[in-house]
């Protein structure tokens, strides 16, 4: 029945958050969308008297009753963190405000935003530790009271983790990814590496011309192997042009 109970109680929770928004920014009636939030908290009241109930009329207190401590110490403060989270999505969605800012990933608001989840986390088990203990004082049997201590030490086990994941953040806090610099740079020295194997780049010269400062160097003749003539030579035959602006094939001959 608690097991039921507390499904319950969780599905009503997400079905009064989508009522409510819808009130507020479909119907245009936001004094009734916000009566329809608050009325999230009676779930955890529900839950808590029926646990109650359960208990006073003689049930032997089992993982179910902590779990219902549990539920009820978690959604107490992580219920409020969550209505806000979709109010402001909802607002977005239908041009009421902006879209709501994702929490931080890196630097000190990062570890900001892990030490205000782990004030929920350890706010949560809390609540619900007090809650074992008065369920322990009612039932006022030690033997029976066992599942409830039980629940009461994982309850201090989460507190522990949470606290020591924001302790880590606050020594070693996270910082950005760097693989999109570290490429770049190792691309580019690559290229330095290759560019300083290859030499400094060569200039385009054309086909008989020699560098300023150089002396011209033989041309092969094509009459037979061995036979050579200055550059300069050549130049000037293949300077003989054709009257309508082409050049003459046989002026172009390199002359024996």
């Amino acid at each position: 029945m608690i097991v039921t109970l507390i499904v319950v109680c969780e599905v009503a929770f997400w079905v009064l958050l989508a009522v409510g928004l819808a009130l507020r920014y479909l119907a245009k009636l936001p004094r009734a969308g916000a009566a329809v939030l608050l009325c999230e908290p009676v779930l955890e009241v529900v839950l808590l008297i029926v646990t109650a109930i359960d208990l006073r009329n003689g049930a032997e207190p089992d993982w179910k009753h902590g779990l219902a401590a549990v539920y009820i110490g978690f959604t107490a403060t992580h219920g409020h963190y969550m209505v806000r989270w979709a109010d402001g999505h909802a607002a977005h969605l239908f041009g009421k405000g902006e879209r709501p800012a994702k929490p931080p990933r890196h630097g000190m608001a990062h570890t900001v935003h892990e030490w205000k989840m782990c004030g929920r986390a350890i706010g949560g088990a809390a609540v619900a530790a007090v809650l074992l203990q008065a369920a322990i004082w009612y039932v006022d049997d030690a033997s029976q009271a066992a599942p409830l201590r039980e629940w009461q030490s994982r309850m201090g086990v989460v507190a522990g983790i949470s606290l020591l994941i924001a302790v880590s953040y606050t020594i070693w806090p996270k910082r950005p990814k760097r693989a999109d610099e570290h490429g770049h740079g190792h691309g580019h020295g690559q290229w330095a590496e290759r560019s300083e194997r290859s030499g400094p780049p060569r200039t385009m010269r054309r086909p008989g011309h020699a560098e300023s400062g150089s002396e011209p160097r033989p041309a092969r003749s094509g009459a037979g192997p061995g036979r050579t003539e200055p550059e300069s030579e050549a130049r000037s035959s293949a300077a003989h042009r054709h009257p309508q602006g082409r050049a003459d094939p046989s002026a172009a001959r390199i002359r024996e």
